[in-house]
């Protein structure tokens, strides 16, 4: 899931260097956390929490086969 959080990220910010993607597993959670630039912040959030929204539901379409949840936290 990393993977995918970093790629689609790395393709909205006009910073790519600066995005920075964890994932921490835990006992029936995967948590993806994705840091990027403060400027690129309205890129990934998009308007209304659009873009972000579109992040979380190609994410969990992704992890559907995992018997974990997948929550994609977007960090400052």
């Amino acid at each position: 899931m990393k993977e995918l959080v970093e790629v689609i990220a790395k393709a909205l910010v006009e910073n790519p260097d600066e995005v920075v993607v964890t994932e921490t597993e835990k006992e029936r959670v995967i948590v993806v956390e994705l840091r990027v630039a403060p400027s690129d912040m309205g890129k990934v959030i998009g308007k209304s929490g659009r873009i972000a929204k579109a992040i979380r539901s190609v994410v969990k379409a992704a992890s559907s086969n995992y018997d974990k949840k997948v929550v994609v936290d977007i960090m400052q």
